[in-house]
């Protein structure tokens, strides 16, 4: 796939809109919240999109590795303590769009453990989803944490 086909590439140029804020970028990162095409989405399912066109973890150098695992930290910390997630999952699968991205999908409390796990929380019956609107609200209250709490 070359970066004029790639779904998270058009979304860094602004050549698609996704649901929500965005949160983070710099020259490495782009942090958003995942959309499912105007279907409610679960609350809490951060994507950390490495920005230059890569497909694996490997494949990053030293500079985006430092800025990706920090964000990874950050993200979480911003997950917990802003939506009192007691779980953030960490998944980076690749299937579907080969270019570098992070899942980081929060557990709520009251989550049972049969729903454990970074896709099966959206079956839980307390599993939160949301519309637009409360995306958004997600998306800026993550930015705010992460405005006055500094990662030092």
């Amino acid at each position: 796939m070359t970066e004029k086909d790639c779904f998270i590439c058009q979304k860094h140029n602004e050549e698609i809109q996704t649901v929500g804020v965005k949160i983070f970028e710099d020259d490495y990162l782009y942090v958003g919240h995942i959309d499912k095409a105007k279907k409610d989405n679960y609350l809490g399912h951060i994507m950390i999109d490495l920005k230059r066109h890569v497909a694996t973890l490997s494949e990053m150098n030293p500079a985006e590795a430092k800025a990706f695992g920090v964000m990874m930290a950050r993200i979480s910390k911003a997950l917990m303590e802003s939506e009192k997630a007691e779980h953030v999952y960490a998944l980076v699968s690749g299937n579907s769009v080969p270019h570098l991205h992070m899942h980081l999908v929060a557990r709520y409390p009251g989550t049972r453990e049969e729903f454990w796990g970074p896709l099966e929380v959206y079956d839980s019956p307390n599993a939160r989803m949301g519309d637009s609107g409360e995306v958004i609200g997600l998306c800026n209250r993550i930015k705010a944490y992460m405005e006055v709490n500094p990662y030092e």
